[in-house]
């Protein structure tokens, strides 16, 4: 399972598994991604962080308020070629990002004002490793109809591992084969789609390559298709 503890004392180089020295943001350049991103906070507000993927159940990072949200205008895809955590260079995985139109449903994070830099520099060092995602400020919609300012990390589409093509008979042998450090591709689809239930959230997207993912172990391999989730 990735821990706060792991993540404070990984060295992001070896950490996750092998990563090209090219992709790699340095910790001078993470820090520089996370002084720009809030100096385009909207004004004095509490930062919410939209939780889509692995963060709605592991968010590692503390925080004083968990709320159901929807995010207008992105959606979920794998979209990014995922070479490292829980796929490798030889065996590429895909990983969730968000991608422009529909909507998300997820969780909405708030974050103690008092230990702001320091839950947000260890979010970095989670989300920022490669500088895959664009941190966005977004209007979510929490359940009760409150609109919060939020970070959402949304997919690069300019990045060298940005994928266009997410259709399942695409991606799913993909995500079915692939393991790394972290565990495997599929674990982690499987461990999304049950906590979206879990929350009585639906995305069909998610489903239906569950089932399809499912359906690739089936008849690929002569093991269980289950497991426990890392994040």
């Amino acid at each position: 399972m990735l821990t706060r503890d792991f993540l404070q004392k990984a060295d992001c180089k070896t950490a996750f598994g092998a990563i090209e020295e090219s992709l790699l943001l340095t910790p001078e350049q993470r820090a520089a991604s996370l002084d720009c991103t809030l100096s385009r906070r909207p004004g004095n507000r509490p930062v919410w962080i939209f939780g889509y993927g692995s963060l709605m159940w592991n968010p590692v990072f503390e925080s004083e308020e968990v709320r159901p949200a929807t995010l207008q205008g992105w959606h979920r895809a794998f979209c990014m070629r995922l070479t490292a955590g829980r796929g490798t260079l030889h065996q590429p995985g895909r990983m969730l990002a968000l991608k422009e139109g529909g909507q998300t449903t997820g969780l909405a994070f708030r974050l103690p004002e008092a230990k702001l830099r320091e839950e947000l520099e260890l979010l970095w060092k989670r989300e920022m490793v490669t500088g895959c995602y664009l941190p966005t400020w977004c209007d979510l919609r929490l359940a009760d109809g409150e609109v919060v300012s939020a970070l959402a990390f949304v997919m690069n589409p300019q990045h060298p591992l940005f994928e266009e093509d997410t259709s399942h008979q695409v991606i799913a042998p993909l995500i079915a084969s692939a393991s790394g450090p972290l565990g495997t591709n599929a674990q982690y689809l499987f461990a999304l789609d049950n906590e979206l239930k879990n929350h009585g959230m639906q995305d069909d997207c998610i489903g239906d390559l569950v089932s399809y993912v499912r359906q690739w172990l089936q008849q690929n391999t002569a093991g269980p298709i289950g497991g426990e989730a890392t994040a």
